[in-house]
């Protein structure tokens, strides 16, 4: 069994029409999953995933359980290989995929969560008044100064220290928009708006913080299998005590990837496997980590090539 294996899972921005859908006609035993996610959200979360439409995947709200049953279900392929990780770590709405793994929150609980949680950032903001977008090529000193700049216009902040050269910034449109023009002027050498429908990880989101903070102190947390390095600070949690906190202060702080991949590459992490949707994360980890061994589950392929890796076949 390989040793020094690292779990990410996947954050807003990796949906697509038809994920999990290849996983599941191959492994039907899956099919419970979307089931269980389907009783708690009162909707068909499996016909969403694979069918869409796209419009629907993307409203935060529908994004926000899809990614996290989609995640989950790969994590159901992986679990019984027992890979016992280093570490364990989330990109945003990805850090709850991460505690149901590390067996902090039980999965329809964490359903339930995620689903409130996408609602309330939804009601946060007004549809149509925020923007993100990704700026790259620029130091995030110089990010920081661009957005503070722009606040005179608006709200705005970075939202997203994804890995060195991008830094996500988010918040009101207007004050994106001159932020975007400032980091051009500053030497960005790109900027990319992105398919998320809130301006999440800014002070935006500190009503919906609040709000989700009542729901997160109902539900019943475990100590972790595995240490959960946290998007707020970058820090290893391990306790029930402190993950209901973590995750409040998540949604109006920054996410700092960059620094919880430096962590757990220090940490002793070697293979870094990302379960769910998309590559985004193992692009990002390549960047910041570029001699560590990257695999993913997303269909039947890489998850079949994850397998005979981490059993060391």
């Amino acid at each position: 069994m390989m040793s020094g294996v690292g779990l990410v899972f996947p954050g807003q921005g990796s949906q697509s029409v038809g994920m999990g859908k290849a996983l599941c006609e191959a492994h039907p035993v899956l099919k419970q999953v979307y089931e269980e996610a389907s009783a708690v959200l009162g909707y068909d979360s499996a016909a969403l995933c694979f069918e869409g439409p796209a419009e629907r995947l993307n409203l935060t709200e529908y994004t926000q359980p899809a990614l996290l049953v989609s995640s989950i279900a790969a994590w159901k392929m992986v679990e019984p290989a027992g890979i016992k990780p280093v570490a364990v770590a989330g990109h945003s709405l990805g850090e709850y995929s991460a505690l149901v793994a590390a067996g902090g929150l039980s999965f329809r609980d964490a359903v339930g969560l995620v689903q409130k949680r996408g609602r309330y950032m939804s009601e946060a903001v007004s549809p149509g008044t925020g923007l993100v977008a990704a700026l790259l090529g620029l130091a995030p000193d110089l990010v920081k100064e661009v957005c503070r700049a722009a606040s005179a216009t608006g709200v705005v902040a970075a939202a997203n220290f994804n890995s060195p050269g991008q830094v996500v910034i988010a918040g009101e449109k207007s004050a994106v928009e001159r932020a975007i023009e400032l980091a051009k002027e500053q030497g960005c050498k790109k900027a990319i708006p992105l398919p998320v429908s809130v301006p999440v990880h800014t002070p935006l989101m500190q009503r919906a913080a609040d709000r989700l903070a009542k729901d997160l102190a109902v539900v019943q947390w475990s100590d972790l299998t595995a240490p959960l390095i946290n998007n707020a600070e970058a820090r290893a949690i391990r306790h029930a005590g402190e993950i209901q906190a973590s995750l409040v202060r998540q949604l109006p702080s920054s996410v700092l990837w960059e620094d919880s991949i430096t962590a757990m590459g220090k940490m002793g992490v070697t293979t870094f496997v990302e379960v769910g949707p998309g590559t985004v994360l193992t692009g990002l980890i390549k960047r910041i980590l570029p001699d560590a061994k990257l695999l993913n589950v997303n269909d039947p392929k890489s998850l079949e090539v994850t397998l005979q890796r981490v059993k060391g076949s």
